[in-house]
């Protein structure tokens, strides 16, 4: 669906903040529009032995809508830290789980798939099909708003490269600035050395849908060109952003999310008009409840 964008009304906010609500989408994130184009673009025969993708959570809820939507079987590869509820909910759409080692996981995504594991494997990052999806976000931007600056969770790149593409084509002067938890900021490294990346220590937390300890390579050199700038968040304020975005915007949004948000906030995303991009409202209630209490999730 084409999603709205409405002002976050703050009085001390270092910018005039406008939040880009994809977690309005069927799934609650994002991620149908990948799934989505990636599938519908595919041959038809290639599909009958049904879909596969590796994710956390949200780009598994798009594969498993789309499944169901074709009649066809979906399995999700997923790393031991994934969120449970995102995973029911792939449960309830009919999908199967694969529960693996967080280092099996990033192996599985950067080969392109699980040995056993058979079907159409939609890539959650690296599918241009999937990217220019994500891309259909900066085209609905470009047409609904003017803004100086727009703020996107970092994952695996496939959402920042689809937006900035299509951003910077039709608004070359707009800057893209990504972030990421602290506690796996490969693109903030990365930016920080010249645009070279370099290893950085990762640890899971509930921003499930951000923040590694690598950069996927063939995206870091597509999204480079693309990305002015880049900031990391820590926990705290990525939590304290999902707690104004509920209290002051009545706008549920997961982790990942947040760190839009808390950038901007923060003035790390610049003055003038910062549209965020919340991408997902996948969060635990257990977690939500917990940032709501004013406390960080474990």
């Amino acid at each position: 669906m084409r999603t709205p964008v409405v002002r976050l009304h703050l009085d001390d906010a270092p910018a005039e903040i406008w939040l880009k609500l994809e977690n309005l989408q069927p799934v609650g994130s994002f991620k149908i529009r990948g799934a989505g184009n990636a599938v519908l673009a595919a041959p038809h025969e290639a599909l009958a032995a049904g879909l596969v993708t590796t994710s956390t959570g949200n780009m598994a809820q798009g594969v498993a809508w789309m499944a169901r939507e074709l009649g066809v079987p979906a399995t999700v590869i997923a790393p031991h830290n994934s969120s449970p509820g995102k995973l029911a909910a792939v449960e309830r759409l009919g999908g199967r789980v694969v529960s693996v080692t967080w280092d099996e996981w990033w192996a599985a995504m950067e080969a392109g798939g699980l040995d056993g594991v058979d079907g159409f494997f939609v890539h959650p990052v690296r599918d241009e099909r999937v990217m220019a999806g994500n891309g259909t976000i900066g085209l609905e931007l470009v047409d609904d708003l003017e803004f100086d600056t727009v703020v996107i969770p970092w994952g695996g790149g496939g959402l920042t490269t689809g937006i900035a593409s299509a951003v910077k084509t039709l608004r070359p002067q707009t800057r893209v600035v990504v972030v990421e938890p602290e506690t796996g900021a490969p693109v903030a490294a990365a930016v920080a050395n010249n645009g070279v990346p370099v290893p950085v220590e990762y640890t899971p937390s509930f921003i499930d849908g951000a923040g590694s300890g690598g950069l996927l390579p063939d995206m870091w050199e597509r999204a480079a060109p693309l990305v002015d700038d880049a900031c990391a968040i820590s926990l705290a304020e990525a939590a304290s952003a999902v707690r104004v975005l509920a209290e002051r915007g009545r706008i549920v949004a997961e982790g990942a999310a947040g760190l839009a948000v808390a950038a901007a906030l923060a003035g790390r995303a610049g003055a003038g008009r910062v549209v965020c991009i919340v991408c997902g409202g996948n969060i635990d209630p257990a977690r939500l409840a917990a940032i709501l209490d004013g406390r960080v999730p474990d």
